[in-house]
């Protein structure tokens, strides 16, 4: 198996590590080998059911929207996978996931180098980063993030439904487990300012300076945005019982349609609701602030494809109850970030 001192420059060439290991793109024609990997970890219980459909993933590969890499022996044999999506070809961060690592080659680093390969590739595409959602069940995976550079953007206190089942999970209780956000920086993202409330602005300040973003937070006053209308894209995620509400312009209006969209799905059984603000927009601070009455609460910094910029995740639990004694962290930065999210949560509950 590879360890560190095997670790070569990523390009999105194959290499070979010191031992022998192959670390490689996928080619369409091969999407077979996601799939067979996810049962490995996960059997039937994944929560993204694209991954068990060799041609759909043969069509992405195809088309740009996934490039995987993988670790395999010298004989062909897989040892780690791992994919970076992105929503269209010229979109310029993509997100890294479906991250296997057979259970024989655990504890090897493998997963290390196949994102630092997967790094490489978007270096030479131009991308600015890739983020990824890593459980906290078990560290290795946020472990193996921080090892390779990436930081913790935030903390997604119910994003994996407890219909998912990991092999390598410490906590054997069946609830909705925490995703840890983060980011690996690969090439100058543009100058922005950020326009945050004032609550979160230090914490969305070290974030940004952590994770080594190009962003400025502004402490100018909320600005009321002027259109009357909002204009919202929501994304149901049936697979993880949440949905996501895009804010793609903040109107006067917008406490009321969030208020409506949250009333809506969580009166059908909805789990979570994110809220994802941009950043960019000078009317971002006012609508967190309006949004407290929704009992929305810290998620973190998050790329988000259907806006320029980065947004604020805001996350809205329904009867969900997160357990902290089951949420692992990596790192300094991402255990003094988990304790943010998890004090917002409890100040806007009422019991910090």
């Amino acid at each position: 198996m590879a360890d560190d001192e095997g670790m070569h420059s990523a390009t999105s060439d194959a290499q070979t590590l010191d031992d022998g290991t192959v670390v490689r793109l996928l080619e369409p024609g091969e999407g077979a080998i996601l799939g067979e990997a996810i049962r490995v970890a996960y059997g039937d219980s994944y929560d993204a059911v694209w991954v068990y459909d060799a041609a759909e993933v043969d069509a992405r590969l195809a088309d740009g929207r996934l490039t995987s890499a993988v670790a395999e022996t010298p004989d062909g044999d897989l040892l780690c996978h791992a994919g970076a999506s992105r929503t269209a070809t010229d979109a310029h961060v993509a997100e890294v996931g479906q991250a296997v690592t057979m259970p024989a080659a655990r504890g090897h680093h493998l997963f290390t180098h196949v994102k630092q390969h997967l790094a490489g590739w978007a270096a030479d595409a131009g991308l600015y980063g890739l983020f990824s959602e890593a459980t906290t069940a078990h560290p290795y995976s946020e472990k193996a993030n921080v090892d390779l550079g990436a930081k913790e953007a935030g903390f997604l206190l119910a994003w994996i439904p407890a219909t998912v089942a990991n092999d390598a999970a410490l906590d054997a209780i069946a609830c909705r487990q925490a995703a840890a956000l983060f980011y690996l920086r690969v090439n100058d993202g543009h100058e922005r300012p950020l326009h945050v409330p004032e609550r979160h602005r230090d914490v969305v300040a070290t974030i940004v300076a952590v994770c080594d973003l190009r962003g400025v937070v502004i402490a100018d006053p909320p600005m009321a945005p002027s259109p009357d209308e909002s204009v919202v894209h929501v994304l149901d995620r049936p697979d993880h019982n949440l949905a996501v509400l895009t804010v793609e312009e903040p109107g006067s209006d917008l406490v009321a349609v969030v208020g409506e969209e949250r009333r809506r799905r969580f009166d059908a059984g909805l789990d979570v609701l994110y809220v994802d603000l941009p950043m960019e927009r000078p009317a971002a601070a006012w609508a967190a602030d309006q949004l407290e009455e929704h009992g929305v609460t810290f998620a973190g910094v998050f790329p988000n494809g259907r806006v320029a910029g980065d947004v604020l995740r805001l996350q809205v639990l329904n009867e969900v109850r997160p357990h902290p004694e089951g949420i692992s962290t990596a790192s300094a930065h991402g255990a003094e970030l988990l304790a943010y999210v998890l004090d917002d949560l409890a100040r806007q509950h009422g019991t910090a």
